[in-house]
């Protein structure tokens, strides 16, 4: 914080907090925005978002938060130089406490708007790891340099320390929330459930291997189709994998996975159901989900939907995966809520898949009671939002 005539208070209760986001959409950045500045209200804070309009602006003002327009999701020198003066006389006129950009054009306008004010800024770098090619990189550089800097995974935390230099002592990692409550398996509703087992023609007696994710080469389902046989050859053909993911993008891999199937005579027991709108319902009717990624996905959040839907997950050691999910050698056997395997390997696959499937009905209730306890504790708007409330009162503490 740079000295000056204005002191923040010492807490929440009576600062002035300007988040500075992309737009107030019907997104995650955009519904995490809102979280935030309930939980400021709630704190006896002020709440103040300044980024394009979107549908969540009406919510945000509906309960006393404040909105901004704001063209900040750019990376225009003008429109970044012309930001910066417009949040530097609004930083001043409202004596702001805490700016916190989420996003690498609004982070260089809030770096050179508070350069010589008294006032904390706080960044949030983005789920995916970003190039490190000029130009873009540039303004990205603005992300590294708040007073608190939060990472969505360890994951992403290792490389931007590396890449920036970033002290220890001043990132922290918060990951992305979800709507836990949208995957509470008691609000999906019977009728749900069978209607997706009647679009994907599955029986009432097949159990159910979901496989959901955008059908392409580094999402791995290739090597889930070969894991399949192994199933079907050695443990269970009461089954079914249901690939439920865009299949239109890709349409060459595609045929190389329906190629992969007839070769191995496994037709009957695979769904391509392309793209599925009701995601909680999928989750509710499959009794195992994998996500095989082959490349560090740009989140981990359909591993964590089905950990909050009280489902056991097989998925891969890369990127921040592992950090989703509670396995060995991190967690103790008997405390696991899925299984984690190396990218690629369809043995290691076929035998997390059998073993969930194994589980009786009391030790499947036990892992889906945890899984859902573990999304709670880490992933849930509230959880998350209180972490970041941390954040900001440290730096007030810091102040007095």
């Amino acid at each position: 914080m740079n000295p000056g005539i204005h002191r923040s208070p010492r807490s929440l209760a009576g600062a002035t907090i300007l988040q500075v986001v992309p737009a107030l959409r019907d997104d995650p950045a955009g519904q995490a925005a809102v979280d935030i500045a309930l939980m400021l209200l709630q704190s006896g804070a002020r709440a103040i978002v300044a980024g394009a309009e979107g549908p969540l602006v009406k919510n945000l003002c509906g309960f006393g938060g404040e909105w901004v327009p704001m063209t900040n999701d750019t990376l225009n020198p003008l429109r970044v130089r012309q930001n910066a003066r417009q949040l530097a006389g609004f930083i001043s006129a409202e004596r702001v406490d805490i700016v916190h950009a989420q996003s690498a054009g609004g982070a260089r306008s809030a770096v050179v708007a508070t350069k010589r004010m008294p006032v904390f800024l706080v960044t949030s770098f983005a789920d995916r790891l970003p190039s490190n090619s000029w130009g873009g990189a540039w303004f990205r550089r603005s992300l590294a340099r708040g007073d608190r800097v939060i990472a969505p995974s360890s994951y992403v935390s290792r490389t931007m320390i590396e890449r920036y230099k970033i002290t220890a002592d001043r990132i922290i990692v918060i990951p992305r929330a979800i709507n836990t409550a949208a995957f509470d398996p008691e609000a999906i509703s019977a009728g749900r459930i069978a209607s997706l087992r009647h679009a994907w023609g599955v029986a009432a007696d097949m159990r159910v291997v979901l496989v959901p994710s955008r059908l392409a080469p580094w999402n791995g389902q290739l090597s889930t189709i070969d894991a399949a046989r192994l199933l079907v050859e050695r443990y269970d053909r009461n089954i079914v994998f249901v690939f439920a993911g865009d299949d239109r993008s890709e349409a060459r891999y595609v045929r190389a996975l329906r190629r992969q199937m007839r070769r191995y005579a496994i037709d009957s027991f695979c769904r391509f159901v392309g793209h599925c709108a009701d995601m909680p319902a999928a989750f509710a009717l499959a009794d195992v989900v994998v996500v095989p990624a082959l490349e560090p996905p740009l989140s981990g959040h359909t591993v964590v939907e089905a950990q909050a839907s009280g489902r056991p997950v097989v998925t891969t050691s890369v990127g921040m995966l592992p950090e989703c999910v509670l396995a060995p050698p991190r967690m103790r056997d008997e405390l696991r809520t899925g299984w984690l395997v190396r990218p690629g390997n369809a043995a290691e696959i076929a035998q997390a898949v059998a073993a969930a499937l194994a589980l009786d009905a009391t030790a499947y209730a036990a892992l889906a009671a945890r899984a859902r306890q573990f999304i709670e504790f880490v992933f849930s708007a509230r959880s998350v939002a209180d972490a970041i409330r941390e954040v900001y009162t440290s730096l007030l503490a810091r102040d007095g």
